[in-house]
């Protein structure tokens, strides 16, 4: 089995919650946003956010700014916010120096993940990224985790590990292309689901399950 492990980003490495509070109340406070806009934006934007988005913004509340501006500014408040624990980092680091090659497959906005990936720091420590928004397509779908693996210079046939916190997107898609799996516990495991061949609590006991398969 290679030692390619793959990240799921929100929710598994970054804390994008904390960062979606704080760039929205950002973003209302630079433009002088309606308490109704900010409450629209913190429901549309729970899960995901891109360009169209903040198009729509602009027309349900007639705003000024342009869309390209308010999305703009949304990218940029959100890379300032985002973090991934210095531990988070460590571990990564000592995969890198357990000869791991380490990706990162995730949903969303390519400018605004790899805005992320930049401002954690993670983008250092990677040897591939595949976003969503690059192909129009999400996970589970196996072309992103094919890309993925391309991506790292290195083939799914050889195995490796998909870590992630989403059930289906995550660890279904993971089983799809063949990886095991470390699903985050957090949300709702879906019925008929194949079960994760690990659950964790935090991040870094998923790397250090991984640290361990390398001293087997």
């Amino acid at each position: 089995m290679h030692r390619l492990a793959l990240f799921d980003l929100d929710g598994t490495l970054a804390d994008r919650q904390s960062a979606l509070s704080d760039a929205v109340t950002g973003l209302c406070q630079a433009h002088a946003l309606s308490p109704t806009a900010e409450q629209w934006l913190r429901t549309k934007l729970v899960d995901r956010a891109n360009a169209a988005d903040f198009v729509r913004l602009r027309e349900v509340f007639s705003l000024d700014p342009p869309a390209v501006q308010l999305w703009q500014d949304y990218v940029s408040l959100m890379a300032a916010a985002v973090t991934c624990r210095p531990e988070v980092l460590g571990g990564l680091a000592r995969l890198r120096k357990a000869e791991w090659t380490i990706g990162i497959i995730t949903n969303g906005a390519g400018e605004i993940q790899r805005a992320k990936l930049a401002a954690t720091g993670l983008a250092d420590l990677v040897d591939g990224v595949a976003v969503s928004g690059d192909l129009e397509i999400r996970k589970p779908d196996l072309r992103l985790f094919e890309l993925a693996a391309t991506r790292c210079g290195v083939d799914l046939a050889g195995g490796g590990w998909m870590i992630g916190d989403n059930p289906t997107g995550d660890i279904g898609g993971g089983h799809k292309a063949g990886l095991r799996t470390i699903w985050l516990r957090g949300r709702p495991w879906p019925d008929g689901l194949p079960a994760a061949n690990h659950v964790v609590d935090d991040i870094t006991d998923a790397i250090t399950i991984l640290l361990n398969e390398t001293s087997e």
